[in-house]
């Protein structure tokens, strides 16, 4: 059964030519600029290597 991602809200503070930026870098990718915020975040985390590792499945780990 796929498990449910859990979403946390917090409040944001950004400067308005950076809050501008961010807007119209979302409407260049077809984004909210929520998920573009999100997409940001993911990517660095990414890159950092910081992201937690996935879980596998337990089919994809069985040899049968």
């Amino acid at each position: 059964m796929a498990e449910k991602k859990s979403t946390k809200s917090f409040i944001l503070r950004v400067d308005s030519d950076t809050m501008d930026a961010i807007e119209a870098w979302a409407a260049d990718e077809f984004r909210s600029t929520n998920g573009q915020l999100q997409w940001i975040i993911t990517e660095a985390l990414r890159k950092a290597k910081r992201l937690p590792k996935k879980k596998k499945d337990n089919n994809e780990t069985r040899e049968d």
